[in-house]
């Protein structure tokens, strides 16, 4: 005979994955570094690819006129500098100068690949700059050495005519450093990052627990839900 009470239920905790005292574990990827330094491969086959057709892009710094080119560049840029009023010589010189650096490292160091007849090299130059398609990747051939020492004309040029200001010799130098840097042999087909993304390929288990003791389940195993029991269901 019923009494007309509902039978009493019975509540169970959430059961857990993971035995007392063990700590949960989680993979994260290792935190990049501020500054990174990754080097650009070359397989065989781009070797090929390069080799199959002249570079148009790299090879005219070889030819007649190109080396003069730079001069003429400078000695017009400095004419249209000195046409506005107003201007004194030491900022004459140093606008040149940072002018000059500024568009060479655009061109030589910062464009990659090639603006026109790529599809002859099958993209085999995609990832490189104008100053490393010069020669071919030789170094110390004479257009490089011409490339080199126009920058340090130009900046000792700059540093007399600005009566060695102390500051604008330090601009000048500042720029004239960060241009050659590129050009140094050791920094052949090197690349710069600047905040590069994480490499998660390391794998690296870093452990993780509650600074309460109690154990915190992971993403990956989440503890089931609670089971209600009622008479009733044992009968």
């Amino acid at each position: 005979m019923s009494s007309g009470l509902s039978p009493p239920s019975i509540k169970l905790p959430g059961l857990s994955l993971h035995p007392d005292g063990e700590n949960t574990t989680h993979r994260r990827g290792r935190s990049g570094s501020f500054l990174k330094v990754e080097h650009v491969d070359s397989s065989n086959e781009e070797a090929l690819d390069q080799a199959a057709y002249v570079n148009i892009n790299a090879e005219w710094v070889n030819r007649k006129g190109a080396w003069m080119i730079h001069v003429v560049l400078i000695a017009t840029g400095k004419v249209i500098i000195d046409a506005i009023p107003g201007v004194t010589q030491n900022i004459s010189w140093t606008a040149v100068n940072l002018t000059y650096l500024a568009c060479s490292y655009l061109m030589f160091h910062w464009v990659t690949g090639i603006p026109f007849g790529s599809e002859l090299h099958g993209g085999a130059y995609d990832d490189l700059t104008l100053w490393e398609q010069i020669d071919g990747g030789a170094q110390n051939t004479p257009s490089r050495k011409w490339l080199f020492s126009v920058p340090v004309g130009l900046f000792l040029l700059s540093t007399h005519y600005t009566n060695y200001n102390p500051w604008l010799f330090a601009i000048n130098l500042s720029a004239l450093v960060f241009s050659l840097v590129p050009k140094l042999p050791i920094a052949h087909r090197q690349r710069l990052r600047i905040l590069p993304e994480p490499d998660n390929s390391s794998g690296v288990v870093t452990p993780t627990s509650n600074v309460s003791g109690t154990n915190t389940p992971s993403d990956h195993f989440r503890a089931p839900p609670e089971l209600h029991l009622t008479d009733a269901q044992f009968r």
